[in-house]
């Protein structure tokens, strides 16, 4: 029988091209990065950890009364690759699958992350990912011990590196439009906004 899967939630970045705190942006009425944990608790992991670093108290707050662990990324400022490697760190006794997600793709639902778990396990790599334009992205699902890999990453490199050096036909692709917008720009929030999966500003 698998080892239980852990769930990932990236959501220390800094938003710095948006101007505030995606992770804190609501879809109806709830803050993206609860939301993102919400989902990740749906496909039942041994544990949700949540990477925080810019706006942590903020950012917990949100998480407030949900069953998950959030560890800071002190170094968020030098990249994502230093909240793949805090995420690493924090699950170094890890021996099954780890689901990675962000916050910032408010399309995201249960259904998505299921099936990459599926994929995953039907896979010759033990990974699978969601593809946009041909490219291997978040969410995804690798062993743990791919995982460890991701210390050697630098700046803004996500698990996209780890994944395109497997070979394609061993990594699980799930096809997903609606995930390929993320919200990192004021005119992507206007995108999200005009297709529901973002409130309207106050």
């Amino acid at each position: 029988m698998n080892a239980p899967h852990a769930a990932v939630v990236l959501a220390a970045g800094g938003s710095r091209r948006l101007g505030h705190p995606k992770q804190l942006l609501t879809r109806a009425g709830e803050p993206l990065v609860r939301r993102a944990a919400r989902l990740a608790l749906a496909t039942a992991p041994a544990r949700v950890l949540v990477i925080v670093g810019a706006d942590a108290g903020a950012v917990a707050s949100a998480l407030r009364e949900l069953p998950v662990e959030t560890a800071l990324n002190p170094d968020w400022a030098q990249g994502l690759s230093t909240s793949l490697r805090a995420a690493a760190e924090a699950l170094a006794a890890t021996a099954g699958d780890c689901l990675v997600l962000g916050c910032d793709q408010p399309a995201l639902e249960a259904h998505h992350l299921q099936a990459l778990l599926a994929l995953a396990r039907g896979s010759a790599s033990g990974c699978a990912a969601t593809f946009h334009c041909g490219l291997a992205g978040i969410p995804a699902v690798v062993p743990a011990s791919l995982l460890r890999e991701a210390t050697g990453l630098r700046g803004d490199q996500g698990l996209r590196g780890v994944l395109r050096a497997l070979p394609a036909a061993d990594v699980g692709e799930l096809e997903a439009a609606e995930l390929r917008l993320d919200v990192d720009t004021p005119e992507q929030l206007q995108a999200a906004i005009a297709a529901g999966w973002v409130d309207p500003a106050g």
